[in-house]
């Protein structure tokens, strides 16, 4: 046990030694497919979303559009586009503001609606004028809000594991952004990857999961990071006092939730209180409780998958979404 224990510790260090530095806009990090920018203005200063807009080779003439967790950007939906686009679905992916290679503003007001305004024009630049939308952790939490926003846009819904089903600031203390900041300039490759495995992966890494885990440390390694790291305390907080969970009966499209059962995400559990510590994250109790505040909602249980059923469960978590696209 000692010998292992030593074995992946070398490993570790040896992993994060060789992480590349990492810009802001990611300039020298490469995506999957094309990275195209959409430049526009939001609270008086110029900004530029970058996207990927997959076309396939025999279009079905329906379009998804896939919107990232807060660890993420769009590059990890990398194998999802592929076979949607492989069944004849035009495929956008965008980075949101604060996120992957899209601006890191010095200043702005983060908010569930001013990201789904800014991805509604992203949109109609391209001229896409209905499209499904999947969301995945604070990605289907800005879903949920795209589809209350415009419902007529939204064809159907599919939330995989968002996060903001229930409602932390009424048993989680407040955290400053100031504190959220001072916690984010802290992070290294080894925090980051023991975070990922114990909150997505129950202890279990492979390979594959690693590149999303180096991604975020070579951030870090950079001088850009402290303003990488203001905006992830920002959007920390916008995740924190904007729940959507009080709004599921007003989503009025076809739903579908896929939820994988060992998830246990919330945020600012670490600083809950122990008698509600426990409780926080219950993601069968929460999936449950969400299709039932949802018209139309149908609810994909996927055990022993974790936070990320696309990544880790990649098969498991196609078969109902093509279903359910179809």
């Amino acid at each position: 046990m000692w010998r292992m224990c030593l074995l992946l510790l070398t490993a570790v260090t040896v992993q994060a030694q060789n992480i590349q530095p990492l810009d802001a806009e990611l300039t020298g990090y490469a995506y999957p497919y094309p990275v195209q920018f959409f430049h526009f203005s939001s609270q008086q200063q110029p900004l530029r979303m970058a996207y990927m807009d997959l076309r396939p080779a025999r279009p079905n003439g329906k379009t998804v559009l896939l919107l990232h967790g807060k660890n993420f950007c769009g590059a990890y939906w990398d194998s999802t586009a592929a076979a949607l686009a492989d069944k004849g679905f035009r495929v956008v992916m965008p980075d949101q503001v604060g996120f992957g290679k899209s601006t890191k503003p010095a200043h702005y007001q983060y908010s569930f609606q001013q990201l789904a305004q800014n991805t509604r024009a992203l949109l109609d630049s391209l001229g896409i004028r209905k499209t499904a939308v999947l969301g995945h952790s604070m990605g289907g939490m800005l879903a949920t809000r795209f589809a209350l926003m415009y419902p007529a846009m939204t064809e159907k819904l599919i939330l995989e594991n968002p996060i903001g089903l229930e409602d932390w600031k009424t048993v989680v203390p407040y955290q400053q952004v100031d504190q959220w900041y001072k916690g984010e300039l802290a992070q290294d490759y080894e925090k980051i990857k023991k975070y990922q495995l114990d909150n997505y992966y129950a202890g279990q890494w492979t390979p594959a999961y690693d590149k999303w885990a180096q991604l975020l440390a070579g951030w870090t390694r950079h001088p850009d990071y402290p303003r990488v790291a203001w905006n992830n305390a920002l959007t920390y907080d916008m995740i924190f006092t904007q729940p959507v969970c009080y709004e599921f009966q007003h989503v009025l499209v076809p739903t579908l939730l896929i939820i994988g059962q060992r998830d246990r995400t919330a945020l600012g559990k670490a600083s809950a209180p122990d008698s509600v510590k426990s409780k926080l994250g219950n993601y069968p109790v929460l999936g449950r409780k969400a299709a039932a505040q949802i018209k139309n909602a149908k609810l994909v249980e996927l055990d022993n998958v974790g936070h990320l059923p696309h990544v880790e469960a990649f098969s498991r978590f196609m078969e109902p979404l093509q279903g359910f696209l179809q």
